[in-house]
């Protein structure tokens, strides 16, 4: 952790880092203990090899944790909005242009994933976490 004066601009990146981290875990939990054999059908039903799908872990266990210690932020940020983006591409490209029951956009929830990765890839971790190069 950090020594010194911390700034909002540090608490900010924090709360930015374990929101996105935090809750995105609990997809890549999800995997780990249910498989992720629907995404490896949907990537190879694509012409991918099948071993491809092991970047669902990456993107979804590996950053998250990443993010949440404040390690390779940038680099965590970069892996999962790759993540989201085929995770849009494969699973939810018919919801790009469409609305939820609710009135959400159809993606919404992919998005918010993507661009805080990529807010997280532009800003870093910021000084409080386990590396002051996040």
């Amino acid at each position: 952790m950090a020594t010194g004066h911390l700034t909002r601009d540090d608490w900010g990146k924090f709360l930015l880092r374990v929101t996105i981290g935090g809750l995105l875990l609990f997809h890549g939990i999800h995997k780990l203990q249910g498989g992720a054999d629907g995404i490896e059908a949907m990537l190879v039903g694509k012409g991918f090899p099948s071993a491809v799908v092991y970047g669902v872990y990456v993107g979804e266990v590996i950053a998250p944790l990443l993010m949440l210690a404040g390690v390779l932020v940038r680099l965590a940020g970069f892996f999962l909005a790759g993540n989201m983006v085929v995770a849009i591409a494969l699973a939810h490209s018919d919801d790009i242009f469409a609305l939820d029951s609710h009135g959400g956009w159809g993606v919404e929830l992919q998005m918010l994933y993507l661009l805080g990765g990529i807010v997280l890839m532009l800003l870093g971790g910021g000084r409080i976490g386990f590396s002051r190069k996040s």
